[in-house]
Parts: structure tokens; sequence; C-alpha cells
């Protein structure tokens, strides 16, 4: 199992997860962050930083998000990895 990005994160991407993640689980794509699950080791550091609540353990992802479980798998193969802390897109918060 991983953690996955699902859709509050979306036109936001803040990075607080990023950087408190231990493996560099995280992808940078163009609007919203992805969770590689290959690297992910279900650790729970990035869940509680998240400032929009949009990461979910992957068995507790919400219904009407469930296509990003697949999506993060996707994305996570061909978007470059992110490790420092950027300014996000848009203040949600």
């Amino acid at each position: 199992m991983t953690f996955v990005v699902t859709e509050p994160c979306f036109g936001c991407k803040y990075t607080d997860c990023v950087v408190v993640c231990p493996c560099e689980s995280f992808r940078e794509g163009e609007q919203i962050l992805f969770i590689d699950p290959n690297d992910c080791i279900d650790c729970d550091a990035c869940r509680p930083e998240c400032p929009v609540e949009a990461i979910f353990f992957e068995d507790n992802v919400p219904a009407q998000w469930q296509e990003y479980i697949a999506l993060n798998r996707e994305m996570a193969a061909v978007c470059p990895p992110i490790t420092e802390s950027k300014p996000p897109l848009a203040d949600k918060a």
C-alpha cells in the first residue's frame, strides 16, 4: 500500500509534504504532486503536513477520488522528483 495525493492538491501544489518525506517519494506534475508507490514506505509523515488534506492512505481514498490511485502510479513514473519546498500555485489553505 501507499499514500495517494488527490483532488484538493490540484491547482495549489503545497510542498509542506515534500520536505518531510524520508524517501523522496514525491513527483511534481504541472498542477499537482504525486507519490511514487514504489518509493513510499507508508510512514505517514506527509499526510498531516498537507494544509488542504489531499493525501490519503490508499485504502482510505474517498470514493469520489478513487481514480487518483491509478493516476499517482501512472504520473509518478513520468514526472520528475521534487525534494525541496517551492511556493504553492495558489493559496487554498
